[in-house]
């Protein structure tokens, strides 16, 4: 099974870049081993579980529990049989195109 999670959390007080929180949460991704891609507005992460993705979700929130105010914004593609969805999909992609994508 493959659970592809795509993440955005931050703080909003304050005013100027959140990239030290941001990076309090991909370090926790980084330390749980699960393959991800950081990208400039989100996170994807990829899980064999809906419970290790969740749990993901869970500890990225405790990165910032001392905040007054959490945003999150997350998108779930689960799929049964299949592994390593986070290439696969874009190998898709390019195959239909017949090219390599910046991706």
């Amino acid at each position: 099974m493959s659970v592809l999670l795509e993440m955005s959390m931050f703080p909003l007080e304050g005013s100027g870049s959140k990239s030290a929180f941001v990076a309090k949460i991909i370090d926790q991704i980084d330390q749980s081993g699960f393959a991800y891609k950081l990208t400039p507005m989100s996170t994807v992460v990829e899980t064999s579980t809906m419970q290790e993705a969740l749990s993901l979700v869970e500890q990225a929130y405790e990165c910032l529990e001392e905040c007054e105010r959490v945003y999150a914004c997350l998108k779930f593609d689960i799929r049964k049989n299949r592994e390593d969805g986070m290439h696969q999909k874009v190998a898709s992609v390019q195959k239909k195109l017949n090219r390599p994508i910046n991706a």
